[in-house]
């Protein structure tokens, strides 16, 4: 048996899907004053001082925070029929369908939050593991369940949705420094290969 894993923003899109989905729920304008607030705590973030869960969590919460959450995914699944396919690099989807044509299981590993790339990889016969947001009574908290996706994380999910053991080949596709310990996990590694 024989399983791909795929890392999401920057592999098989073209840029980062967070900004993305901010503007597709909230507008330019309200996403670009967001940015204007968030300035302090994205120049921290660049420096080194505050790490990317901590990060992310400060954007979903200013932009998501108190939003419901029935609202917040049909928003999503609207963004994965309307703007994500705008998004995706040919290459990456003619490389997905090449390895479902030799009956790989193939499975979509990110960072991004799982409510706006589910949906697409569902329509694409993908499995998604990815970050999960928090939901309390019904409403988006803007906090990440457990850890974002990311990284060793990556890892660590992948071996508790797969036992590795069970599939001969390995393949795996990303971008950049938080992939490399899935590549790591593989006997055929692409990095930016799209």
């Amino acid at each position: 048996m024989t399983i791909a894993f795929f890392d999401f923003d920057g592999t098989i899109t073209n840029r980062d899907t967070l900004w993305e989905i901010i503007r597709f729920h909230r507008g330019r304008a309200a996403m670009y004053a967001g940015v204007v607030q968030l300035l302090p705590a994205l120049l921290r973030f660049k420096l080194k001082m505050i790490p990317a869960q901590e990060m992310k969590e400060q954007v979903l919460k200013y932009f998501f925070a108190e939003m419901p959450a029935s609202e917040f995914t049909a928003g999503c699944e609207s963004f994965c029929r309307e703007r994500l396919p705008l998004l995706i690099r040919p290459l990456a989807l003619t490389a997905i369908r090449k390895h479902q044509q030799q009956g790989h299981h193939v499975v979509v590993v990110t960072a991004s939050a799982q409510d706006w790339v589910a949906p697409w990889c569902r329509k694409e016969n993908i499995v998604c593991l990815g970050t999960r947001l928090e939901v309390k009574n019904k409403v988006i908290t803007g906090k990440i369940q457990d850890l974002n996706c990311n990284g060793k994380e990556k890892v660590n999910r992948i071996r508790q949705a797969y036992r590795l053991e069970n599939f001969h080949e390995i393949y795996a596709y990303g971008d950049s420094d938080g992939d490399q310990p899935m590549l790591e996990l593989a006997n055929h590694k692409y990095f930016r290969s799209f």
